[in-house]
């Protein structure tokens, strides 16, 4: 047996930098070293952090959640700025599961086909505005408009609103928010506590505190007519979290649904926009893929048939090979060893601190041959383990708006590859860098309506 020990030889400081600037010019240093598992000193976490990126480890640490491994909500609480501490995200235990199981249905499977044609209709609407509002350039931020046809959904799909006054403040208030963590420097204020300063209005951090001021106070207006005329035969979550209670018959406060609310519709509308623009990315970028997505989507005789589309094989090839070569989600949410374990061969101490490392793990070129080429093939030829290609995490932490973002994803790409022509502006490579707790695409990625 040995001792685990950090692959990079840089101080702490330093590599707490470079985990915020540059996560996985980080990752790609320390699997160098250390192919499978390595600890790191990252912003957030100490000196005791433990990457695992091998599909057995990885299985078994998140299947032993509870047992030898448990998922405390606390170690997420680098959201807790934006998100509060009364989310899905950040309680645990029984807490976590009875709410898992609350909000869980509203993003089952069996639900999607209601929101196929909102979906299609958004996708086109979003597209057509954007051409209107270019200036007669018919180009437009990649990126940008698909957040603008996700947060449409999401908000829909959580609140209930179509449209209105406080629909519109909400979106808007949404969307400068997560500008605010756009970039590197500016995501830097979630794991660097002493960032988080109120030096007035001009400041970043003042400047978010005031649009998180603002859309709570929308939503507490919302979560308070609510209540007040609250009918139970509406499907959205906000009168599902309205109208539950636990086993005392006591439902949940105020606070409580608020956290829940922005949990989803950050973590709802953000990973999902980004997915949706890695997708049009790599589909305009390789002829051969968009040749055969497009012939594929010429089958299809019924184009309202949302669930017969949703299942096409190439369709779902390309978007699993966008969530392979560029998952939203860097890591897992953490796990902590409740007793000393051994771990690919290297014994380690309790409370040692585990991730999932999922970007490193759709890197392996053991899984994925030529793991930086996009190639959907892979997904038609094999079919992977849930340990193997992870892009929504695993075990009792495992992403609960999974089949909303796949369905999403797909009836979009669909929609726009069968309604328009499109080309990048600039075909020069795209890489990945920080935004918040997530990977996008670096720069303005463009394209212009042909």
């Amino acid at each position: 047996m040995s001792q685990l020990t950090n692959p990079i030889t840089t101080p702490t400081m330093w590599q707490q930098i470079q985990w915020v600037a540059d996560p996985v010019g980080y990752m790609k240093t320390a699997v160098q070293k250390y192919p499978d598992i390595f600890t790191a000193r990252v912003a957030g976490f100490g000196n005791n952090l433990v990457f695992v990126n091998e599909p057995q480890a990885i299985q078994q640490i998140l299947t032993n959640d509870r047992k030898q491994f448990t998922a405390p909500g606390e170690l997420n609480r680098i959201l807790s700025p934006i998100l509060g501490n009364a989310s899905v995200m950040t309680i645990d235990g029984d807490r976590h599961k009875k709410r898992r199981q609350l909000v869980m249905p509203a993003f089952h499977g069996s639900r999607m086909q209601n929101y196929g044609q909102l979906v299609a209709d958004l996708a086109n609407k979003v597209l057509q505005d954007a051409a209107k509002n270019s200036n007669g350039t018919n180009t437009f931020l990649v990126r940008d408009e698909m957040q603008n046809i996700s947060l449409q959904i999401i908000l829909q799909a959580v609140f209930g609103l179509y449209e209105g006054d406080r629909a519109d403040q909400i979106k808007h208030l949404m969307g400068q928010m997560t500008e605010l963590f756009r970039s590197p420097l500016t995501s830097a204020a979630l794991f660097f506590t002493q960032l988080q300063k109120d030096w007035g209005d001009w400041s970043p951090w003042g400047n978010f505190v005031r649009q998180r001021a603002n859309l709570d106070k929308l939503i507490y207006q919302e979560i308070a007519e609510r209540r007040a005329h609250l009918d139970v035969n509406q499907t959205d979550i906000l009168t599902m979290l309205l109208s539950s209670t636990d086993e005392d018959g006591n439902g949940m406060t105020d606070e409580e649904v608020r956290d829940e609310l922005l949990a989803l519709l950050l973590a709802g509308h953000e990973t999902t926009a980004t997915a949706m623009a890695w997708c049009l990315y790599w589909v305009h970028q390789l002829p051969e893929v968009k040749d055969k997505l497009q012939y594929e989507l010429s089958t299809i005789s019924d184009r309202s048939d949302w669930m017969n589309i949703f299942k096409l094989p190439y369709l779902t090839a390309v978007c699993n090979e966008t969530l392979r070569i560029h998952p939203i989600a860097m890591l897992t949410f953490p796990r902590v060893a409740q007793e000393p374990v051994e771990i690919l061969g290297h014994c380690l101490e309790r409370n040692t601190i585990f991730t999932g490392c999922i970007y490193l793990l759709h890197q392996r070129e053991d899984l994925y041959p030529e793991p930086q080429k996009f190639k959907p093939e892979r997904f038609l030829e094999r079919q992977f383990s849930p340990y193997e290609f992870m892009p929504f995490g695993g075990g009792v932490r495992r992403c609960v708006g999974e089949a909303l973002a796949q369905f999403e994803m797909k009836i979009v790409l669909a929609t726009i590859m069968s309604n328009y022509e499109l080309e990048l502006c600039d075909r020069r490579p795209v890489k990945p860098q920080r935004r918040g707790v997530t990977l996008a695409p670096a720069g303005e990625l463009k394209m212009r309506i042909k």
